[in-house]
């Protein structure tokens, strides 16, 4: 296994945002998310997809013309990887970009690398 791999893993999700089955194949179905917009723990796709829409419903102005992370760092051991970047969302207006500090975590199983675990926290 390569870091390579893990860090790829997070980018070809993020290029495939806005096709959410292409982004969600990166997704174990189980999956456990914490988010500084969402009050409590999610569970699982369903809870994620309500998330999704929640923020469709509320959003204002274009959406960012890119999403994606930066300052990678990625570990592994065995079937399990750890990966820690910064999601940047830049805009096309002159709004400022929006950060967030994630962690994921992820476990290789037939299909490849898929997170299990997410953690974003909005930078101010």
């Amino acid at each position: 296994m390569s870091i390579d791999e893990l860090s790829t893993t997070i980018s070809d999700m993020y290029r495939s945002l806005g096709d959410r089955p292409a982004f969600d194949a990166h997704l174990h179905p189980d999956l456990t998310i914490w988010e500084s917009d969402a009050d409590d723990l999610l569970t699982g796709l369903a809870a994620l997809d309500a998330l999704r829409d929640t923020r469709a419903a509320a959003a204002t102005g274009p959406a960012p013309v890119s999403v994606a992370p930066e300052q990678v760092r990625a570990e592994s051991w065995g079937d399990t990887g750890l990966v820690r970047y910064v999601l940047r969302a830049r805009f096309a207006d002159d709004r400022p970009d929006t950060c967030f500090r994630v962690t994921d975590v992820l476990r290789r199983d037939d299909t490849g690398w898929r997170i299990v675990h997410h953690h974003a926290e909005a930078v101010r």
